[in-house]
């Protein structure tokens, strides 16, 4: 990323048909059961899902939607697993079919772009996105700038061309006025769901597969870590087009395969006009030049720009039938903003030289309704600090925080203790998380959504008991804040959803209740119908400080939840969330409990990496391969 932005036994599936119809009326409606996991729905093992042999009538969605979970703007909709996309580069589409026969059988033969005109409006709806490949309204009103550029080189032989310094002072230029380069996957996923972008963005975009892309663009976008995107045609690679210089199959490999490159689809002969083509040759030149890019570079092209710009409907559709996801188009006159396109399958783009005039005036769009702006979470949190352990003793009552770092969320594969679950891992400290479901003992089934970086994986809340968490905090996590809102089924049971409440969520799940909000200690009336909450009962929590330091917690004496929320008011606690708590409610630091009883066994734990083990990733969570807890079973 750009310098301007602000700086993981399973449950057996012949268990499936009891997980999807077991309760969790404690922590929804106040029954006479124990709050403390007696909860939850849906399965997740590290790398892969289980499919409920009864999944809801909703589940059918699964088979037309599993081939697109790696396509952006439609990486996230209800399914049990989602996404692996979190924290590395994509995956080929073929790669990730590989849900259930169903899936499989249905995109056998069958191309990306058809795969998603097939989807329903039930589906699309799921999705938050318009119909592809319309634009939607939200991301209409933004300004995003798309760059255009050729060659790179000295001395420059045409006026469009930059010497290396040029493009240089460009790159610089881009980041000194704030802007943010992002990648096309960014790009098409803010112009299908409106999602927000940061405040500036622009993409970059090189043209036609110069040796200079390879000579001069790639070292300088290593050098300031900025994203680009490369449009290849695939004859000049080859040879079969003389002209000026060439990439070689080889630099495309080692551009691939950095995750600030994006390789595109620019025809395979580059015609000046593809709408002069019969119906063959338009064929050949958007499918081939497909092929070619993904059999050299394996991976897939998802994006495709037309030679000079020029297209109609019977050129877009060939674009569409060949596989892509967006294409992008450039103009002589009239530049226009991305969400003015006319479609996802006309981008539109500015020349280099309006690189100026777009300084002032870029603009990421509006947040989703209720969103704050990225900036706000990045300006209220810390996580530089270093994790510390504090025992704090007040009014009679007892209790200890672990203070500093970044948090993380881990979903083992079963239930253990957390000093198991965070045993080989960079976390040095950790308390157990979200309900679970108590109905096997070695159940990780959750009561809600459930979103982690340990295993990269979202599996959405079971349908039928969802609705019943609404107003319950939503707890979201990415690289550089935190957000507790009042999670809303209709909205928050898909990936798409979460992503447009925090933008890079890596990890989130439904906690029990507030305990203290913005800055004020929650009164009873706030927890409603959830059982025991005014019980006297060891209990677990998280939240931030006034800092703006993620903390974690247990109590050593019995609380109700009006009096910790009290208590973690005064130690200065600015918003903090109730976890599974009672039998549960446990904490580890370095490996040691911190509680003088043996707790029940848990599957979910949020913990705090501090800054010296932190590598610096979106998803910095390190977990030794011998842990158990994160295995496969």
């Amino acid at each position: 990323m750009a310098k301007s932005a602000k700086k993981r036994s399973g449950i057996q599936p012949s268990k499936s048909r009891t997980l999807w119809s077991i309760g969790s009326a404690a922590f929804l409606l106040g029954a006479s059961v124990p709050l403390a996991g007696a909860l939850s729905t849906g399965s997740i093992s590290v790398g892969s899902g289980i499919t409920p042999r009864s999944a809801p009538p909703s589940q059918a969605l699964d088979a037309r939607l599993f081939a697109l979970m790696n396509a952006p703007g439609v990486d996230a909709f209800p399914t049990m697993v989602s996404s692996e996309r979190f924290c590395r580069q994509s995956q080929p589409v073929t790669a990730l079919v590989t849900a259930s026969d169903t899936s499989s059988k249905l995109f056998e033969g069958a191309n990306l772009g058809a795969a998603i005109r097939t989807l329903g409006t039930e589906a699309i709806a799921q999705l938050g996105a318009q119909p592809w490949p319309a634009i939607h309204p939200q991301a209409a009103e933004a300004r995003v700038p798309v760059l255009m550029y050729h060659d790179v080189l000295e001395p420059p032989e045409v006026f469009f061309d930059l010497t290396p310094e040029d493009f240089e002072a460009h790159l610089t230029t881009i980041l000194e006025n704030g802007l943010t380069p992002i990648s096309p996957d960014q790009l098409v996923q803010h112009l299908r769901t409106g999602a927000p972008l940061p405040e500036k963005p622009v993409l970059i975009t090189l043209d036609d597969g110069y040796v200079g892309h390879y000579e001069h663009v790639f070292q300088l976008l290593q050098k300031y870590q900025v994203p680009a995107t490369f449009f290849v045609f695939t004859g000049k690679v080859d040879g079969e087009v003389v002209g000026r210089s060439t990439l070689t199959w080889e630099q495309l490999q080692t551009m691939a395969a950095d995750p600030l490159v994006t390789i595109a689809s620019h025809s395979v002969t580059h015609p000046p006009d593809l709408r002069t083509l019969d119906d063959d040759s338009l064929a050949y030149e958007v499918v081939e030049s497909k092929r070619r890019l993904e059999e050299q570079l394996g991976i897939p092209i998802r994006y495709f720009s037309y030679p000079t710009g020029y297209y109609d409907e019977r050129v877009a559709e060939a674009v569409a039938e060949a596989g892509y996801l967006a294409a992008f188009t450039m103009r002589q006159q009239n530049e226009q903003f991305a969400g003015a396109s006319e479609s996802l399958l006309a981008i539109e783009r500015f020349g280099q030289s309006s690189l100026e005039a777009l300084l002032d005036v870029a603009w990421g769009g509006p947040p989703a309704p209720g969103v704050a702006p990225v900036a706000v979470a990045n300006s209220e949190v810390d996580f530089t600090s270093p994790v510390e352990v504090q025992k704090i003793n007040l009014d009679r009552q007892s209790f200890s925080l672990i203070t500093g770092g970044q948090p993380v969320t881990v979903h083992a594969n079963s239930r253990y203790q957390v000093q198991e679950i965070t045993a080989g891992s960079n976390i040095a400290g950790a308390v157990d998380g979200g309900f679970f479901s108590l109905q096997y003992l070695d159940s990780n089934v959750m009561i809600g959504p459930v979103l982690s970086q340990s295993t990269r994986q979202f599996v959405p809340g079971y349908r039928g008991e969802t609705p019943k968490l609404n107003g319950r905090p939503l707890v979201l996590i990415s690289p550089s804040g935190v957000q507790f809102v009042p999670f809303d089924a209709d909205r928050h049971n898909a990936l798409a959803g979460l992503a447009r409440e925090l933008p890079g969520v890596t990890d989130a799940f439904v906690a029990a209740a507030w305990l203290v909000r913005d800055g004020l200690p929650q009164p009873a009336s706030s927890f409603g119908t959830l059982f025991d909450y005014d019980a006297q009962r060891h209990r677990a929590f998280w939240g931030i400080n006034t800092a703006g330091q993620p903390v974690v917690g247990v109590t050593h004496t019995m609380v109700d939840s009006v009096q910790l929320g009290e208590m973690l008011h005064q130690a200065g606690l600015r918003d903090a969330v109730m976890l599974d708590s009672g039998a549960s409610a446990s904490l580890a630091h370095q490996g040691e409990s911190l509680v003088g009883y043996i707790p029940r066994p848990v599957p979910h734990i949020v913990g705090l990496i501090p800054p010296d083990a932190n590598n610096g990733s979106p998803c910095p969570l390190v977990v030794d391969g011998q842990n158990p807890t994160t295995v496969k079973r």
